[in-house]
């Protein structure tokens, strides 16, 4: 098995929550509302998958962080940037209220625990809530007052990441240096995807529609345009489909951007290319990501672990990922360590 030359990071790994500890962590009255062992299993809306089949697609565990710094020597990696598991299918709460609350725990639950004990090989991404915006931009401050490195947005739920009320958290964020991700769950729950009988189909559909969905809501309302410092990673969807997308939206913007999309004065693609603040996920077997970092950049894309989720293959993914020959050597930086540091604000050691 090839072993990385370079040591790697990781732009998206997970942590397995708690049920319990995240509800001793929340406020009242949420706390006496789901603090017994039947309802802890609930705390999010969940559709019922059998993810692993059973135990034949589990990948490893990560509710501790020696857990977790055990499977970066795996790799070896140096670090982590950590999202949630549960938490991901936060954007499928409908009350607002108990969403915040559930974002404010969550929160406060990783950097209390994992993160801390980690020794700084696991690094934070806070939870937004997607129904109050203004709630989501008090979260993205308290997160930052704890430490997280970035802070991201469930894909999946009713909300468009591009809708104007969300502009209080991207002026947060370019106030803090604070970088905003967007992360989809894969869920027949998803808009798109609950049409589908068998999950494959729906599992197959809903991580790229979440994040197509988003990524042009944000586009086409500009804003990449009005928040051009403000780094945005779009995340568990691949890379390979950014040339592609941004082709279909270069033809829509030359036939109605001056009617339909009026905050946008520049192609679509213009601010992937030339931009330089919006980032993607890498999977391991995309066979053109070698010809997608010629089009958008060579550090724009950062290696995803997806560590210990089913469908992810860490520590084969990192090795097949340093073993490719169809990637420059700046490619293979940028993939592998580059553009990681460069989202998350890490700097190189």
């Amino acid at each position: 098995m090839v072993q990385t030359k370079t040591l790697a990071v990781d732009g998206d790994g997970h942590v397995l929550e708690n049920a319990a500890e995240l509800v001793a962590l929340m406020d009242e009255p949420y706390r006496e509302f789901r603090s017994s062992d039947a309802i802890t299993a609930t705390l999010v809306p969940v559709d019922g998958q059998d993810r692993n089949l059973g135990q034949r697609l589990l990948r490893g565990s990560a509710r501790t962080a020696q857990e977790w710094l055990d499977a970066l020597e795996r790799g070896p990696m140096e670090w982590t940037a950590v999202y949630p598991t549960m938490g991901l299918f936060s954007g499928f709460i409908k009350d607002p209220d108990y969403q915040a609350v559930f974002c404010k725990a969550y929160n406060a639950w990783l950097a209390g625990g994992i993160v801390a004990e980690s020794g700084g090989k696991v690094l934070g991404v806070g939870l937004l809530p997607t129904h109050d915006a203004d709630e989501a931009a008090v979260e993205l401050r308290r997160a930052k007052a704890l430490g997280m490195v970035a802070v991201m947005f469930p894909a999946d739920g009713t909300h468009l990441l591009g809708h104007r009320r969300f502009d209080g958290v991207y002026e947060a964020a370019a106030e803090l240096g604070m970088p905003v991700a967007v992360h989809a769950s894969g869920s027949t729950m998803a808009p798109g995807a609950e049409v589908f009988p068998k999950f494959i189909q729906a599992h197959s559909v809903a991580h790229p529609f979440g994040i197509l969905r988003h990524f042009t809501s944000m586009m086409f309302e500009g804003v990449f345009e009005r928040f051009p410092t403000v780094r945005f990673g779009f995340l568990e969807a691949g890379a390979t489909w950014v040339p592609w997308w941004l082709d279909r939206l270069d033809e829509e913007f030359s036939h109605r951007g001056e009617v339909d999309a009026p905050l946008l004065p520049n192609r679509p693609s213009t601010y992937v290319r030339e931009g330089g603040n919006i980032f993607f996920g890498a999977e391991s077997e995309e066979r053109l990501l070698g010809a997608t970092l010629d089009i958008i950049g060579a550090d724009t894309v950062m290696y995803a672990s997806d560590y210990p989720h089913w469908d992810g293959d860490y520590p084969n993914s990192l090795h097949e990922m340093a073993a490719r020959t169809d990637l420059s050597e700046a490619q293979r930086h940028g993939v592998l360590r580059g553009a990681a540091e460069r989202f998350y604000g890490v700097a190189a050691s």
